[in-house]
């Protein structure tokens, strides 16, 4: 996989996920806005999958692909889209389990471990305890932050993947507050997109530089 920024599927994936937010109260009929959201992380999925030359390669296109169908589901039956999101933090724990830093410092691990702590906290300080969505979004953000520490302890940059692992978290966290004190925040719509593509963005690039050069380096040997 390249990250060229000259890549055409890159760059068009940036220009569609720009424009979503601009679109917004436009008047657009809704299955083009559909389709214009989906198309910022599926353009990600699709250019991971075209130079795809490993079994990681694989799961890495498989994550993102399911990233983008869950962006297309929420917009159509929310819990479905839910459900793609948490396909793909089960491939992406996969993912980063195969590719984990051999001798991660404590301090990574400790980390690590906080992000872990905080799926099963959070939940309960972002939505009412009696509200019937509360076990479904513990055993979500269960999910969602293994995938974070995953990536944190992972091979792949931090800076990179390990902060748009963390950004993704974030963005799920604004999310889940809409239900409940942000409910009437007419800016979390807005850091909600932005945080989110954001950070499949950094993660994209993170992972494609290192498989790729994995890849340089065997073909080397």
């Amino acid at each position: 996989m390249t990250a060229d920024w000259r890549s055409p599927l890159l760059l068009a994936s940036l220009v569609a996920a720009i424009a979503y937010p601009l679109f917004w109260g436009s008047g657009l009929p809704q299955p083009g806005m559909i389709a214009l959201k989906g198309l910022g992380v599926g353009l990600l999925a699709v250019l991971a999958a075209t130079q795809a030359r490993s079994r990681d390669g694989w799961l890495f296109a498989a994550v993102m692909g399911f990233g983008a169908l869950g962006d297309v589901l929420l917009d159509i039956r929310f819990e479905a889209g839910v459900a793609a999101f948490a396909v793909g933090h089960i491939i992406a724990i996969v993912f980063y389990r195969r590719n984990r830093r051999v001798g991660a410092p404590f301090s990574r691990r400790a980390f690590a471990a906080l992000i872990a702590i905080a799926g099963t906290i959070l939940p309960f300080f972002l939505i009412d305890l009696d509200d019937p969505r509360l076990a479904g979004l513990v055993v979500y953000s269960l999910l969602l932050t293994a995938m974070a520490a995953a990536a944190w302890l992972s091979r792949f940059p931090r800076a990179l993947t390990g902060v748009g692992a963390l950004l993704f978290v974030f963005s799920d966290g604004l999310i889940a507050a809409r239900m409940g004190p942000l409910a009437d925040a007419a800016w979390a719509g807005y850091g909600i997109w932005a945080t989110y593509y954001l950070g499949q963005l950094l993660i994209f690039l993170g992972v494609s530089r290192t498989l790729e050069g994995s890849h340089h380096s065997a073909t080397a040997l």
